[in-house]
């Protein structure tokens, strides 16, 4: 039966245009009472200075370096999986500015933002990885906070068939402002506009803009259940999914090992979890599966076939460490 759902426009050249935090993502292991010697909630984003960061680094070891934050994430399993991709976020002409561009680069993903001379460094976010596979961030937004609408390419967006962008932005006000313009350029080209919420603590800070957000602008929304129940402070998901069923085109709620949901007007997709080996880590799970499900809209596949592949992407990254795929993404997904 043919999905309802429209994806996108075809005539547009480039797939998706990603806008976030450019963040260095630097992977440790710890023990569940360095997190309590921190005083950090386990499977929380905290946002830290260059001095705690520093402090933080000092008493762990250093595993993995990776060009990652949320949307970045995204848009690299997108061009991993073929499409045609870019991403635009803020460096410095530093370290890891130089780090962040040339590893996001080795994907395939388009970054021409130019790093900034000036102001702070480039954003890098501590990922705390304990035994039970949680991660904990802890992240220096850096130069990532002066995200502003002149590092932004508007005509590129016109260009795109969707514009992904996602809510870690709503924390500074610069970057809101270059958001919103952003989503403005896009409903104006009829580019499909995609938010992904990030974390239920950035709900918490956000919850009455994101709705009118989502509102005005927001054609999918990607979120997960904790999310989801800071959206509408409520207490189970089954209680929201009268708010769900209305909020916009198409909402698609990660429930991590219980699978996912897919919701488009006033039908509902279960899709079941794929993960075929040990989880070793879950960063990065939830933008794993947006990328995944993204590339079954560009594809123009049954919702339900997104969703699909978005769980066998998603079950891939938590068995290795870090959120970057160690096999080819298009071999995992060739007999689906």
């Amino acid at each position: 039966m043919k999905e309802s759902f429209r994806h996108f426009e075809h005539y547009k050249k480039v797939d998706l245009i990603g806008l976030g935090n450019a963040i260095v993502d630097i992977i440790v292991n710890v023990e569940d009472e360095f997190l309590e010697k921190n005083n950090l909630d386990k499977g929380s984003m905290n946002l830290i200075n260059s001095n705690e960061s520093q402090r933080l680094l000092e008493n762990c070891t250093v595993i993995k370096q990776i060009s990652g934050g949320s949307s970045a994430n995204t848009v690299v399993c997108l061009a991993e999986l073929g499409n045609d991709v870019q991403f635009i976020g803020r460096v410095k002409n530093d370290h890891f500015g130089k780090f962040f561009s040339s590893d996001i680069k080795k994907s395939k993903t388009i970054f021409n933002t130019p790093p900034t001379d000036e102001g702070a460094s480039t954003a890098h976010s501590i990922i705390l990885i304990t035994p039970d596979a949680q991660r904990t961030m802890c992240t220096y937004l850096g130069a990532s906070i002066e995200f502003e609408p002149k590092n932004i390419d508007f005509s590129l967006i016109r260009e795109s068939k969707y514009l992904y962008l996602e809510g870690y932005l709503w924390d500074s006000e610069l970057a809101k402002n270059a958001f919103v313009q952003a989503a403005q350029i896009a409903k104006q080209s009829k580019t499909k506009i995609i938010l992904s919420l990030s974390d239920s603590f950035c709900v918490d800070r956000h919850r009455n803009s994101f709705l009118e957000l989502i509102d005005e602008y927001v054609d999918i929304l990607f979120c997960n259940e904790s999310e989801v129940l800071s959206l509408f402070k409520k207490d189970n998901l089954a209680n929201c999914l009268g708010d769900l069923y209305s909020l916009c085109e198409l909402v698609v709620v990660t429930l991590g090992s219980n699978g996912s949901l897919i919701i488009n007007k006033n039908d509902i997709k279960e899709i079941k979890s794929i993960t075929k080996e040990k989880v070793i880590d879950t960063t990065g799970a939830g933008d794993i599966y947006a990328g995944g499900f993204i590339h079954g809209l560009i594809n123009n596949y049954s919702l339900k076939k997104c969703g699909y592949i978005g769980s066998i992407c998603a079950g891939h990254i938590i068995t290795q460490l870090g959120s970057r795929s160690n096999i080819d993404l298009k071999e995992l997904i060739r007999e689906i």
